[in-house]
């Protein structure tokens, strides 16, 4: 598949969003709410990619089939006017490489591939894993650095020696260790894009390009003109945006990222259903606290039908 993407210093647009999976009550997959989701994020939120498939995805929970349809009914759903990245990391560089292929033919623009988990391997473990995903299709490979889940950090060395593959063009950056980010900026052309909410500002002002985010299912129109006020030089406007969208930035992690999405999605009317377990629903408690957050950046939510 020939890639789509036309500007190499930030591939996948500016505003992402990583994707909460549909699912209907009885917890079975729901395409046509993934493709309304998705049209939602584009259309409404403005979004200029959505990652499908990621953490706040339910990665884990979905099989490939799951996967790899809800890749085709994202992409015909918005694949016309958005960028459909999909997420294939596991901990097993054989079953990453056949999801890499399953997404490249329902219709993905990029891959998001994860650090491998729990098996903690060395450095060049990781540079032969991605390097190995990337060389087995033809799509551009965003990177995800993520330590506190994967249990082990990209060192800056690894980092840029998968910066000289062709096909690894950017990096969610998970790891909040913006000197790290500054060193892999300074000596590599990758695109750096925000994978924590409340970092995004920080990381524009060290070269970052974007962010991948969660709240942006809710606030994609301020934090895309947060950036877009940084790229055009009015710091404080991006300050103040920064400041003003912080407490859902950080308040939808309070608990777990796609509990509260899918809480808040959920009191407002749009697809999202349960989670799968090992996660469980939001308690009253923490909907309570997520209204609070909520409304602290303007956004109201209903309060549930009993």
């Amino acid at each position: 598949m020939t890639s789509r993407v036309t500007d190499p210093r930030r591939p996948f647009g500016r505003l992402l969003t990583a994707m909460v999976t549909p699912m209907r009550a009885d917890g079975s997959l729901d395409l046509d709410g993934a493709a309304r989701l998705a049209t939602h994020l584009v259309d409404e939120q403005g979004n200029d990619g959505i990652v499908v498939n990621g953490t706040a995805g339910e990665a884990p929970t979905t099989s490939d089939a799951e996967k790899e349809a809800l890749v085709r009914a994202v992409n015909e759903a918005v694949g016309d006017r958005a960028y459909v990245v999909a997420g294939v990391g596991t901990n097993n560089t054989r079953h990453t490489i056949e999801l890499a292929r399953a997404a490249e033919k329902a219709g993905a623009d990029g891959l998001l591939v994860v650090t491998p988990y729990y098996s903690r391997p060395p450095q060049e473990g990781l540079y032969v894993h991605f390097t190995a995903v990337a060389d087995a299709t033809g799509l551009p490979v965003m990177v995800y650095d993520i330590p506190h889940r994967s249990g082990v950090p990209i060192a800056t060395e690894t980092m840029c020696r998968l910066a000289e593959h062709i096909r690894i063009v950017a990096v969610k950056d998970a790891k909040s260790q913006l000197t790290e980010t500054s060193w892999v900026l300074r000596r590599t052309n990758l695109a750096y894009y925000s994978g924590d909410d409340a970092s995004t500002l920080p990381s524009l002002a060290v070269g970052g390009v974007g962010v991948v985010g969660t709240a942006t299912q809710f606030i994609g129109p301020p934090t895309k003109k947060m950036i877009e006020a940084y790229e055009a030089g009015d710091v404080a406007a991006a300050r103040h945006l920064h400041h003003q969208l912080l407490p859902l930035f950080t308040g939808i992690f309070r608990t777990q990222g796609t509990i509260l999405v899918k809480a808040a999605l959920n009191l407002l009317g749009m697809p999202a259903g349960p989670v799968r377990s090992p996660l469980v629903d939001a308690t009253d408690a923490e909907i309570a606290q997520l209204r609070t957050d909520c409304a602290l950046v303007g956004l109201e939510l209903p309060e549930p039908v009993r």
